[in-house]
């Protein structure tokens, strides 16, 4: 999903040294014409030449230095796309462990008595909540914080393990199929980015915006109406039939493809963090983007399979 953070400066382009477009000074450089100064006759050529008074162990030193390889991305603290990978397995990771805990608890006391109405909702409760504002906070903060990012991760795990549990013991079998649909639409969407074939446009991004202001939109009159017991269907607007097929499975096809053009734009926004040389530090803001993405991407496809399952 689209990350403010991404518009700031350190994502413009620099030159190869930073802000300047000329290498820094080294030493044994001319300060002005950029040539080495002159060698007497006999002494040792660029590199590693001595100086007066320079011991053996300094020379070495310095043909250590010029023989060294060049320092690459990691060296220089820049973000990588393989260190964003890294960064998003971390998180999954984290997710991962408190979503069995959410699970655990959700299912507690329902495991033993079969009766759906022993099916705790705290996890599911505090996980949503605090996910919500972590997120908000992770969106809108000008520069990335690793331990805000993972405490999100933490508690997004309760949220999914808690809404996963209490589908699953209604709906059984459907967490399979959304965690398999999840992990195919994200394969999908990486193999087209990376081969070139799709790609963020302006145009596209727009698009995507309005749809899912709309979207937003539709989800709140629709929450409202069942809570206010104007809708008491199972999934209040979704439940209903357009030509036999519910609503929910119609809005959700277009809402899967939103969140896959959503995932669009986080490996482009890595991709030119990497081109323009961020800092190493916003590969966690590129891997919380991913993540926001694929939790949304997966309560959609549960919520369909769920709804395929309930008209069964």
């Amino acid at each position: 999903m689209a990350r403010p953070g991404f518009n700031n400066p350190v994502f413009q382009p620099q030159g190869a040294y930073g802000t300047s477009l000329q290498p820094p000074a080294q030493a044994g450089y001319g300060q002005q014409s950029g040539q080495f100064p002159q060698q007497a006759q006999g002494q040792q050529a660029y590199p590693g030449y001595a100086q007066p008074g320079m011991t053996p162990a300094q020379q070495a030193g310095i043909e250590g230095a010029y023989a060294a390889p060049p320092a690459d991305a990691v060296d220089m603290g820049r973000m990588t796309v393989e260190d964003s990978v890294i960064k998003t397995v971390m998180l999954f990771a984290a997710m991962l462990v408190t979503a069995v805990i959410g699970w655990m608890w959700t299912l507690g006391g329902a495991l033993s008595t079969a009766d759906a109405t022993s099916i705790s909702m705290v996890p599911w409760i505090i996980g949503a909540l605090g996910g919500f504002v972590l997120a908000m906070v992770n969106i809108f903060k000008k520069s990335p914080s690793a331990p805000l990012i993972f405490a999100y991760a933490l508690f997004e795990g309760l949220f999914v393990g808690g809404v996963s549990a209490y589908f699953e013991f209604i709906f059984p079998g459907v967490v399979m199929q959304a965690t398999l649909a999840t992990v195919a639409v994200f394969a999908v969407t990486l193999a087209l980015f990376a081969s070139g074939k799709v790609r963020a446009t302006k145009k596209a991004t727009k698009v995507f915006m309005i749809a899912m202001f709309g979207y937003l939109a539709f989800s709140l009159l629709n929450v409202v109406l069942m809570w206010t017991g104007v809708n008491d269907n199972a999934f209040g607007l979704r439940s209903m039939e357009i030509f036999g097929i519910p609503l929910g499975v119609i809005i959700g096809v277009f809402v899967v493809i939103m969140a896959a053009y959503s995932l669009v734009l986080d490996f482009d926004q890595i991709q030119q963090g990497v081109r323009n040389g961020a800092p190493r530090k916003y590969g966690w803001q590129g891997a919380f983007g991913i993540m926001v993405t694929v939790v949304w991407l997966y309560v959609e496809i549960l919520r369909i399979a769920a709804i395929f399952s309930s008209s069964d």
